[in-house]
């Protein structure tokens, strides 16, 4: 294990969860995901009435894991600038992201949009976190 800046990891993991609650909000993709993953407006009452501080303080640590091996990965490939650190996340998610994500879109029949906007947004968040972890 290589040594990591952990300042880089935790802002890397915040603009996970900025990203993920803009991408799925009402001003970019949320109504068009809520209207592709079939739910009713109860469906969505019942999830709001859920303890969301749990699922969120999950998310948020699987953010940093994927920050803190992403930073990993940009001091294997010695990338020392922002163009490379987003490239380094973009071929993580070419590789690791897009490819798993698909099967379910292949044999779940799910909606190919769907799937744009899931792997979409960890596009963004790879190649922006990247740029991030490898300049600072």
């Amino acid at each position: 294990m290589l040594t990591v800046n952990y300042w880089a990891i935790l802002v890397s993991g915040v603009i996970y969860m900025i990203v993920g609650s803009t991408w799925y909000s009402p001003i970019m993709f949320g109504n068009r995901w809520i209207k592709l993953m079939g739910w009713t407006p109860e469906q969505i009452e019942k999830c709001k009435k859920k303890n969301m501080g749990v699922t969120y303080s999950i998310m948020f640590i699987g953010s940093l894991v994927t920050s803190f091996i992403l930073a990993q990965f940009i001091q294997y490939t010695d990338a020392a600038t922002w163009a490379e650190g987003a490239e380094t996340g973009f071929w993580i998610w070419v590789g690791f992201i897009a490819p798993v994500a698909l099967s379910g879109y292949l044999f779940e029949g799910k909606k190919w949009e769907l799937f744009g906007i899931n792997v979409g947004y960890n596009l963004v968040c790879l190649v922006v976190t990247g740029a991030i972890l490898a300049i600072w």
